[in-house]
């Protein structure tokens, strides 16, 4: 062959290169953060409590733990999460115990990392498709305060860093709180400007707590200042920061918004505490995921999971045990608090048009269509959650979940009703798909 002749191929495999690497889409990803209620192992090693000492009066064995571990890993699998935040593991075991239990419904998580450095009874964990680059403890000035578990992730050569928090109930002051709450904000103006980061977990704080902790004068031992909404600036001007205030600050301002603002007030809720609605499961996002670079925020993509099963009467299906939850374990329930999530991508952030204005969001009009809250999952959504996509009627989402499973989201162009142009305007509300089990 001349050099003419392999000059000329050399031309076209790179020429096909280049339309196979602008082909590729953005790399789409979910984070979910869920407190589990009391995830054990079956290894005493004192610092249990008492009713997770295993094989005594309270029937922690393992066919009971084996149900908990079952009933955790479903729900995680019905997240369809990349990213799986965890309060109350107790150990690394127990974390690879439920890693492996979510392999044997075809979920694989490669990844994981545990606040283990502090003998806690129970620690904030990770699980991950991605890998983990980076991993820190972050102390807090209180002898039982449990460790910020700081994560960096590596999505496509891009940096994601989640501050995982679980800070202490209620049962004490804001103080306590505050004290969780000003170590993050040290660490937070570390960061450079910019910086991809969010805070998740539970912060035994409602997303607007300046509000509601002012019911309660054993909370209120700061004169009104907390440390969700105060330290880690989620109100400005005693209003809460919504995306415009986020996005239009100053480089020095560090305001972050919370995710809830994004659904309604009704649903703002992921814990029941003696009949009242409470948001003590949060995610706060920076500026840096509303830019053209790195890793960015999907917009109106926060919701939490309200599966059927997780609820039991008027309440949330909480792990049970005898004696009005002070006895021995029943085998049956999961976990006092509800999955709440948000999606992620590596592609520019873009606010979504027409889509329902929070109630601190002025930077968007509001529509009359309705819209999901969040991508939804092809194989495994309700006929709800299909209902939710404007255009998708009872008969329609009836059609989907009969042609199921897709491999690909050009699949629904077999459904009857479905064509190029109706596919192109449901394609945004669809996560990408790369298995029918939801695997990656």
């Amino acid at each position: 062959m001349d050099s003419d002749m392999l000059k000329k191929v050399f031309l076209s495999i790179l020429f096909v290169s280049l339309l196979c690497v602008t082909s590729i889409e953005a790399k789409t990803f979910k984070v979910v953060n869920y407190n589990v209620e009391n995830l054990f192992d079956l290894t005493r090693d004192g610092t249990e409590y008492t009713e997770y000492i295993p094989n005594t009066g309270y029937g922690w064995t393992k066919n009971i733990a084996d149900i908990k571990y079952t009933n955790i890993a479903r729900v995680i699998k019905d997240v369809g999460a990349d990213v799986v935040v965890l309060e109350e593991v107790e150990s690394r075991k127990a974390l690879i115990f439920l890693r492996n239990r979510l392999r044997d419904l075809n979920m694989d998580y490669p990844y994981l990392e545990i606040a283990d450095s502090k003998a806690t009874p129970v620690k904030c964990a990770v699980l991950s498709r991605f890998s983990i680059v980076g991993k820190e403890e972050i102390r807090v000035d209180n002898e039982e305060a449990r460790n910020i578990l700081k994560i960096t992730l590596d999505i496509d050569e891009n940096r994601f860093i989640l501050f995982i928090n679980h800070w202490k109930s209620k049962r004490g002051p804001e103080s306590i709180r505050m004290a969780y709450a000003k170590r993050l904000k040290k660490e937070i103006d570390k960061l450079k400007e910019n910086t991809d980061f969010i805070l998740i977990g539970d912060f035994n704080s409602n997303y607007n707590e300046h509000k509601t902790f002012r019911n309660y004068s054993r909370l209120n031992d700061t004169n009104g200042i907390t440390g969700i909404n105060h330290v880690l600036k989620t109100i400005k001007d005693s209003g809460m920061v919504n995306e415009e205030i986020l996005t239009k600050q100053a480089a020095s301002s560090r305001y972050l918004y919370n995710l809830w603002l994004e659904i309604g007030k009704n649903n703002r809720w992921s814990y029941i505490f003696y009949g009242e609605k409470e948001s003590p499961d949060n995610i706060l996002v920076s500026r840096g995921l509303y830019d053209n670079r790195g890793i960015s925020y999907i917009d109106n993509s926060f919701n939490r999971l309200t599966s059927h099963y997780l609820f039991k009467g008027n309440t949330i299906y909480r792990w049970q045990r005898a004696e009005n939850g002070m006895g021995r374990h029943l085998g049956t329930g999961y976990s006092d608090h509800l999955p709440i999530f948000a999606c992620f991508s590596t592609q520019p952030f873009c606010f979504k048009k027409n889509a329902p204005l929070s109630d601190n969001m002025t930077a968007l009009k509001s529509g009359k269509d309705k819209f999901p809250r969040g991508l939804i999952d092809l194989n495994g959504a309700t006929r709800e959650e299909l209902m939710s996509i404007n255009g998708i009627g009872p008969v329609l989402s009836a059609r989907i979940i009969a042609g199921r499973p897709y491999r690909t989201i050009d699949d629904l162009l077999k459904v009857k009703g479905i064509g190029p142009k109706r596919l192109k305007k449901f394609r945004p509300y669809f996560k990408a798909i790369t298995s029918p089990t939801g695997a990656k």
